[in-house]
Order: C-alpha cells, then structure tokens, then sequence
C-alpha cells in the first residue's frame, strides 16, 4: 500500500511541476531561465540527499575514458525535455503537454529495448509489447483528436486551430523520446557508478551546467518580474526543480519494492490523475480545460497499452 501511495504521490507531482515552472517561465521571461532554476534547484537538493545517503559525490576521472561518451548525455536530455513541457504547457494544456511525450516515451523505450541501445538488456519486441503500442497510440488519438473532432464539431468550429497545434504535438512527442533515452542513459549510468542517487545528481548537474551555457551564449537577461494581473509572485513557483528531484528519488524507492512495470504503471496512473486535476480545476494558475468522457476512455486505453507492454 506504501508502495502504491509513493508511486501515484510521485506521479501527480509530475504534471504539477511543469505548471510550476510555466508559472516560473512568466516571471523570469523565458523558459530557458525557467529550466536553469529548476535545474538548480533540483541539483541542489539531490546534492544534500546524496552526501547524506551516499556521502560524497565525487567519483573516479577514469570513467571520462573508460565508458562510451553518451553516459553524460542524460542531462543534456532532461533540459530538452523539460524546457520543451514549459513551451507546452501554454499551447496544449496540461492533459495533452503529458500524452505526447508519454507516446515518445513508449515509443523510444520499444526500441531501446528492442535493440539494446544504451547499454540496456534486450527485450525483443513481441506481439504483445507491439499490441500494447497501439492501445497507447490509440489512447493518444481517442483523447486528443477525436476529444477536439467532436468539440469542433458540436461547435462547427474552424478545425484549422486544432491542426496547427499538430506540430506542437509531435514537439511533444520528441521529447518524449529524449525523456526515455534520458532514463536509459542514467540507468546505466547508475551501474557505472554504483548510485542511482550519485547518478541522478549528476544528470542534474550536466543539465545545470548546459543551461548556464545557454543562457550565457543567448544573453538571455535575467529579470523577475510580477505578471500582468497578477499582484505578487507565488511562493511555490520555485519548488518545481525539488518535485523533478523527489521524481527522481520515488522512483529509486519504489523500483526496488514493486518492480520496474509496476512501478511505471502506477506512477502512469497518478501522472494522468494529476493532468486531469489541473486541467479541471485550474490550479497552479493554469487555464482551465474541463475533461470530456471522450479523454477519460482514452486515458483508460492508454493505461492498458502500458500495462501489457511494461507487464507481459
């Protein structure tokens, strides 16, 4: 019951954290500086959990010429991914920003475990594992075109507007790809290193250490600044690098406990219920996006797909 606890508590706190940093995103003015202080953040935190549990966080120079130069690239993939939910959040909503790179991720991790990329085991693609892509693919257009079909359609709305976010959607789904190379990367990275705590701290770092880069080479000004209608800027915008940092840590936890299918299929769940809370209701000072019965059925698909694919 813990486990399950840990796993939805994780999950919602996903969505949750790309509302915050597209909060963050309107005060600094630019979601580069929006993911260099979550990234901090988030680096910072992990470097305290770390020196407590693992108590220190250096590791042997040798690795930089012993192991393959793409075990670095877990950070750089986590900047992409996370500057690309805060681009978006504000054109799809919070329900669509998780769905696409969701897809992404299935679709990425399919072929990794099909070809062993990364350093990973092979897991053969079966018909199963194939079947269970397309209930996620159909779960991704039950929810996301045919939910604005049927909209525009009881409206006799113009589609065109729907057919322009295509391109944003697929923006998603990239991301989503970079996001499950991110997390083989960092797995192996983990046995490299002996800490998937140690290991998760240095992705932080690298991705820390690129936006700095970024930043600097793009003279991106750093500002705050209050929002237009709004009268003082929230607290809680800061905390969503430490909620991409618990990320991180609950699944370290949880992995050992119930598995690694189990444990995606739960996080899945609450990820999705977090999505639907925010759309709904509007919090975090998102706009609001009521759900359609159409959403939930497709949801539910979705799950399914994931479940047969991560299960059998």
């Amino acid at each position: 019951m813990i486990a399950i606890l840990i796993g939805l508590t994780i999950g919602i706190g996903l969505p949750i954290q790309t509302s915050i940093n597209s909060r963050l995103r309107e005060s600094v003015g630019s979601p580069f500086l929006a993911s260099l202080a979550s990234f901090t953040i988030g680096t910072l935190f992990l470097a305290v959990v770390t020196l407590i549990l693992d108590h220190t966080l250096l590791f042997s120079a040798g690795l930089f010429t012993s192991q393959p130069w793409w075990i670095w690239l877990g950070g750089f993939f986590g900047v992409i991914y996370l500057t690309g939910n805060i681009l978006l959040f504000p054109k799809l909503g919070s329900v669509q920003t998780v769905i696409m790179p969701v897809l992404g991720q299935i679709l990425m991790g399919l072929l990794i475990d099909n070809f062993g990329w990364f350093g990973s085991k092979v897991s053969a693609l079966t018909v199963t594992r194939g079947l269970g892509a397309l209930l996620v693919l159909l779960g991704v257009i039950c929810t996301v075109a045919l939910s604005n079909y049927l909209a525009n359609h009881h409206n006799n709305a113009d589609t065109k507007p729907a057919a322009s976010l295509w391109l944003w959607r697929l923006t998603g789904v990239l991301t989503g790809m970079l996001s499950a190379s991110q997390t083989a990367v960092n797995g192996h990275l983990g046995v490299v290193l002996g800490s998937s705590l140690k290991a998760a701290f240095v992705s932080f770092l690298v991705g820390t250490v690129a936006l700095v880069l970024i930043v600097g080479v793009t003279r991106t000004p750093l500002h705050l600044t209050i929002p237009a209608g709004a009268d003082h800027n929230p607290w809680w915008m800061w905390i969503g690098g430490m909620l991409g940092a618990l990320y991180v840590l609950g699944n370290v936890v949880l992995v050992p406990i119930v598995g690694t299918g189990l444990a995606v299929v739960i996080v899945l769940v609450g990820l999705m219920t977090g999505s639907l809370l925010i759309d709904q209701f509007g919090w975090l000072g998102a706009k609001r996006h009521p759900i359609t019965l159409v959403q939930v059925v497709g949801l539910v698909i979705m799950i399914a797909g994931v479940a047969l694919i991560r299960l059998f």
